[in-house]
Formats: C-alpha cells, structure tokens, sequence
C-alpha cells in the first residue's frame, strides 16, 4: 500500500518498505538535547538499569525510602533531600550523587559496578532543565496517528511507504545518508529469514533473482515465503515464548507433557492468516463459544501452559493458586502490555 506524503518526491530508490527494519537510536547526545526528553524511551530506562534495584518498586531492597519509578517520591522533600528538583539539575539530589566523587556518596556505588557514562549525566541533567516531566507508562499512552515528515532526500523505492518518510527525516536531521543499496539476491535472503527463520534455497534464489526488472519489487517473493508452513512454525515461536509453551510440566520432575496440539494450532492460525481478534478470542474463551470445534477447545490450552507440580507430598491447592497467579500475570502481560 502506498502512503506518500503530499508532495514528496520518492524518485530514484530501490529499498523495499517491506524488509525496512527499525531504525536504530542514534547516540548523538546534542540533538537528543535538542528536543523534549521522554521519560519513558530515554529517562527510565537508565534509572532502570543504575537505580531501580535500590530505589525501585522492591520494598525489601529500597534503600532511604526512595523510589525513582514513582514521580511522588522522586520530587519528595526527604528531610531536607529532594532526588529530583524540577528546573534545577544541580540542586537535585540524583545529579549530586551521580557526579560527585567521593566513593561514600556517589551513585551507583562501586560495588554494583555500574557506571552512567557522560551522556546520560547529560541526558538527566537536560531532563530536569526540561521540568523532569515523567509521563505515563508506555502502555497506557494513547495510540496516535503520527503526521508523515517531510525531507529532501530522495528515498530510494519506486513505491514507497509511509516508514521511508520517518527514516529520511531522521537521517536528515543526523546528517546521515542512507546506505548504499543492496542487490536483490540479498534482499530475497533478508524476506526468507524474516519470515522463515530460513535461508533462500539455491531454486529460490535462482528464481526470484530473474524475475522482476525491478530488483527492489519483492512483493511475488513475500507471498511465496508467507505461503510457506515454515512462515507459522518460525512466527508461532515468538508467541510460544508468550505464552510460555514447553513440552514438560517444569519444576524438579519436569515430566513431558501433552501439550503439542496447543503448538500446532498457533502454527495452524498463523499459517491460516487467522484474524487477531479471533486468535485472541479463540485462545482465551474458546470453550465458552456456542458449540466449540475440536480446534477452538484445544486454543484454551494457553491457560494450561504453566507451570505444574505432580510429585508426592505437595500441597495441591498450594500449587493451583500459583498456576491461577500465572495465568493472570501471562494474560496480562500478552494482551495488554501489564505486570
């Protein structure tokens, strides 16, 4: 499907949208400083990895009653110590103890051996300045629609998507060109293993490399490999790991189990192109849809994925609460993005 912006002249390229990955955050801390800090994509994730495990959500292992994960605390008045001054980087507390040098008072301290390198000092600070907004969590955040940036490179595919448009503006405003184009032997590799998980076949290669006079036109190449029941099986791993499929019941038995015909119908559905809202459906109430096939009572075994203990000796109820706990954390985690 074509998404242009009005006007934009997209001449000239042969890079497919559909083998387009995400562009990776470029680590160029004076055009980070340029626009407003987000505290979920840019803050957090820092004090996630130097400072929650002290000042975190763990009660037992929270140190001076602080926590960096909630704004309340942060900007609190702790006898006298505030971690976070909005407008003010050098009275906050957490940029004190981040820079200073005495081995007693600087964060993190040594024995976690963890260092927050110049540039996140910087990215803070800058947070701060900006009024240490922190925003809701990621996913609680409304879904917009993004208006499509307009650029003056010439993005390299005769039938551009949307996607081209936001890479362009980006490598623009970093000053960056795009990467030489590839050859079409490559970009049929590339499909095959992002679908698949496998590489092209010698036939395949052989095949598609002649066939078009547009080499950046792979859309005969993305049908064939998405037609394939290797596409469910490679795809059907990364929802398998969701749903925290495993052969065996684990714990110190870790008997095998039967649960494969749980695997193959995710495989099944995704091969099928099954609707996300009917795979949902389907996995969580499937046995309460009026008259279930076979197929529709064996997607519910999502819930029976976790975890089971049979040895001797156990407490069951014990155990049911834990497999109960589980499959409301795992629900929630899937489908709505929740711990």
């Amino acid at each position: 499907m074509e998404n242009t912006a009005p006007g934009q002249d997209w001449t000239g390229a042969n890079v497919s949208p559909c083998v387009i990955r995400p562009l990776v955050t470029l680590a160029v801390v004076s055009s980070a400083l340029a626009e407003p800090v987000d505290f979920s994509k840019q803050i957090r994730p820092i004090l996630s990895e130097n400072c929650f495990f002290c000042h975190g959500p763990d009660e037992k292992k929270r140190e001076a009653g602080l926590r960096l994960d909630e704004e309340t605390s942060a900007k609190k008045d702790n006898d006298g110590v505030i971690a976070v001054v909005p407008g003010k980087p050098d009275e906050s507390a957490l940029i004190q103890r981040i820079v200073t040098t005495d081995p007693d008072e600087i964060m993190p301290p040594p024995k976690q051996h963890k260092t927050i390198l110049p540039a996140q000092i910087a990215l803070l600070k800058e947070w701060i300045k900006q009024g240490a907004k922190w925003g809701g969590h990621w996913s609680y955040e409304k879904v917009v629609r993004p208006e499509v940036p307009r650029s003056q490179f010439s993005v390299r595919s005769s039938k551009p998507n949307a996607i081209d448009a936001f890479l362009a503006a980006r490598l623009e405003q970093e000053g960056l060109q795009f990467s030489p184009a590839t050859d079409r032997a490559t970009l049929i590799r590339r499909v095959a293993l992002d679908l698949t998980g496998l590489p092209p076949t010698l036939e395949e290669l052989a095949r598609f490399s002649s066939t078009k006079s547009d080499t950046s036109d792979l859309s005969d190449v993305v049908a064939h490999y998405l037609a394939k029941p290797s596409y469910g099986e490679h795809w059907a791993r990364q929802w398998l790991d969701l749903a925290r499929y495993a052969d065996s019941s684990g714990y110190p038995s870790d008997q095998p189990r039967e649960i494969w015909a749980y695997r193959d119908w995710v495989i099944r559905a995704l091969n099928a192109n099954m609707p996300f809202d009917q795979f949902t459906i389907e996995q969580l109430a499937g046995d309460l849809l009026p008259h279930p096939t076979d197929d529709q009572l064996i997607a519910t075994a999502f819930h029976r994925n976790t975890m089971t203990n049979t040895e001797g000796g156990t407490d069951d109820e014990e155990f049911r609460d834990a497999a109960v706990k589980d499959r409301i954390a795992t629900t929630g985690q899937v489908w709505m993005g929740l711990t």
